[in-house]
């Protein structure tokens, strides 16, 4: 069982938000906090540093990414692999 109110992705790290058709299908289904936002479905793929990580009451992950819009719900995001690094993806 996960440790409640502790970050997948702790401050600082570097993520990648999910292609954008898992994106779409979770604005579909999901029903509570933080929907996305229409400008998020833009950023699908997208390597970003997390800047800020709150916690919804009940422990839902809250992100905000540095130069990502919006707030970004924890099964948004996929941490970023090693062997598929590349620096240029940061920005």
């Amino acid at each position: 069982m996960r440790e409640p109110y502790k970050a997948t992705f702790p401050e600082g790290s570097t993520v990648r938000v999910i292609r954008r058709s898992a994106l779409e299908k979770f604005a579909r289904y999901w029903a509570y906090h933080h929907k996305l936002l229409p400008e998020q479905m833009e950023f699908g793929g997208v390597t970003a540093i997390v800047k800020e990580v709150t916690f919804y009451h009940g422990g839902d992950q809250l992100y905000v990414l540095e130069n990502l819009p919006g707030i970004w719900n924890e099964p948004c995001l996929e941490p970023l692999r090693p062997e598929t690094y590349h620096e240029h993806d940061l920005h």
